[in-house]
């Protein structure tokens, strides 16, 4: 299934049934007065998030929506038929924006959370609503209350634990591949992941996480330079990122504050998140290079860096050990404050 995180749609609730004008017509009832029923409502548009989609792919077929019209009333005060409400299904971590792509209406980021977006017209009044001593046969009945009608934007941000951020041929997807049963695809070029990958990595019965892998980021990306402007948000949800480095590629403190900056200035709290450092590739360096380079990096970032190597799978263990309890430490903090 092909990946898409953002999409333009058409929504539009239904009118409310008209009222109607109608009087009681009956053999032996001389002045049976007035009957006519009010109309039913109109359907209402209601977004909810579904665990069980992770893609807004489907809004590229079908991008309009439109709730039916309720039922006209009828004769011996009879109310026209409320119109079934539309229900458009999103992932989780869906966001609904309006039209201007600035103004968020809704933040979907749990299973089952839902919002009405467009709400139905009412009904109209029959003629029976404007009967009184002065008025005993009025002939008024009105029109049902129109729908409302927008353009919204659909903004997928995948919910994960782990965001792998990285320069483009860093090893992220060999490194996904590794840890998960996630098949993405893998090249030495830069710029083979075009597309937000997850992978579950379980370490046990009890103990899993998810990571997210977004196409790898370069200088500038958070002005759109590359892939990485419009995949960054993606990460915005992650408790924790895991910044992945070419130990091979040579000047690894300049490409750790390259990454740096893009989180920095692209905002959304990212800057922010705890990081865990790895140093890839240890296979294809001398000891004394992976030595070496491993000090500059933690002199640089004030941080430890582990040393692995996603293709051998050295160091790797230790890794997502180090992540699983940064993850989990996170998750009871969380707890706690709610």
């Amino acid at each position: 299934m092909k990946f898409l995180d953002q999409a333009k749609i058409y929504v539009r609730s239904g009118d409310g049934g008209d009222g109607v004008t109608a009087f009681r017509r009956e053999k032996y009832i001389e002045f049976g007065g007035p009957d006519g029923g009010n109309g039913g409502r109109g359907g209402d548009i209601v977004f909810e998030a579904v665990p069980n989609l992770n893609t807004l792919i489907d809004f590229r077929y079908t991008q309009h929506f439109r709730a039916r019209k309720g039922g006209n009333g009828a004769g011996s005060d009879r109310t026209g038929a409320a119109a079934q409400n539309v229900v458009i299904k999103v992932p989780i971590g869906t966001q609904i924006f309006d039209d201007d792509k600035e103004t968020l209406l809704a933040d979907l980021d749990e299973a089952g959370k839902s919002i009405t977006l467009c709400r139905g017209g009412d009904g109209g009044f029959g003629n029976a609503n404007f009967k009184s001593s002065t008025n005993r046969a009025p002939r008024r009945s009105d029109k049902g209350w129109p729908g409302e009608e927008r353009w919204v934007w659909l903004r997928l941000k995948l919910i994960a634990d782990v965001g792998l951020v990285g320069l483009p041929n860093a090893g992220k997807s060999t490194f996904l591949s590794v840890v998960s049963a996630a098949r993405p695809k893998i090249a030495d070029y830069p710029f083979t992941t075009l597309h937000p990958q997850l992978g579950v990595v379980r370490l046990s019965m009890t103990e899993e996480f998810v990571v997210a892998d977004i196409p790898g980021l370069i200088e500038g990306a958070h002005e759109g330079t590359g892939l990485g402007d419009r995949f960054l948000g993606h990460v915005e949800r992650c408790a924790v990122l895991l910044h992945l480095i070419d130990g091979a590629a040579g000047d690894v403190v300049e490409t750790w504050r390259t990454i740096r900056h893009e989180l920095a200035a692209y905002g959304g709290g990212l800057a922010d998140k705890p990081e865990i450092i790895a140093l890839n590739k240890n296979d294809a360096m001398t000891p004394r290079e992976a030595s070496a380079r491993k000090r500059a990096l933690e002199k640089a970032s004030g941080a430890p860096v582990m040393l692995i190597s996603a293709a051998t799978r050295q160091g790797v263990p230790e890794l997502l050990r180090a992540i699983q309890t940064q993850v989990t430490a996170i998750r009871k903090d969380e707890e706690d404050l709610a």
